[in-house]
């Protein structure tokens, strides 16, 4: 037993994907088209995307939110996972990576699982509200614009019904969290969220050291 999560370098992560990963090969072939774009950073790693797959399917979920498309691949591992009457609604601004997406959902036979939103998310999640979808989603997942990460939260907490999921991305953000140098905008607006989120009364929460930090809020 260890009492502090070990140090992960380039050989044993390389380890911990040949030894713990399993992914599809759709989802191969589209981490290998994002890595062709100039943002690919903003893919979700392998085995975050698989982490996230088992969540849906120990959940029982059967409606997610994604706030953040980008080339779809987080998208995939959850519509993978997803039984076949769930859905996905996805939010995103941008045509040409969310083209690269449908290609993908398309090939892995889960287009009709997934409902593309492409303007600004909050629009989208406040139309859901509008439309009385409050407590009708079972997971969320928000990777976007780290300065609207509290704005993405909030509606997405009151979409998700009691006992639901949030997985919030990029909270360690590469280290800089600690780093008292850097005091820019989606530096100082993670900061801020994370500390909202540890003394938040409404959820329960784990923040794990997955790829570049993962929160975990459960809707009490």
């Amino acid at each position: 037993m260890a009492n502090q999560t070990i140090h992960m370098d380039e050989q044993l992560y390389s380890y911990l994907l040949e030894m713990g990963l399993r992914e599809p090969e759709v989802l191969q072939r589209l981490r290998e088209a994002t890595e062709a774009e100039e943002m690919s950073v903003m893919r979700s790693a392998p085995e975050q995307g698989q982490l996230m797959a088992m969540l849906i399917r120990l959940t029982g979920a059967r409606r997610v939110i994604e706030v953040g498309t980008y080339t779809g691949y987080a998208t995939l591992w959850m519509a993978l996972s997803l039984p076949d009457d769930g859905k996905i609604i996805t939010c995103d601004i941008s045509e040409r990576w969310s083209a690269v997406a449908r290609d993908f959902w398309k090939q892995a036979g889960v287009q009709e699982r997934v409902s593309l939103h492409l303007r600004p998310a909050l629009q989208t999640l406040d139309e859901l509200l509008e439309c009385n979808e409050a407590e009708c989603f079972d997971f969320a997942f928000i990777d976007a614009d780290k300065e609207s990460y509290q704005q993405y939260f909030e509606r997405c907490l009151q979409l998700i019904r009691p006992g639901g999921l949030i997985v919030i991305d990029n909270v360690l953000w590469g280290g800089s969290v600690i780093d008292e140098t850097k005091l820019d905008s989606a530096t100082e607006a993670i900061r801020a969220f994370n500390h909202k989120l540890k003394g938040d009364p409404r959820i329960d929460l784990v923040m794990l050291p997955v790829a570049d930090g993962m929160t975990l809020a459960l809707k009490r």
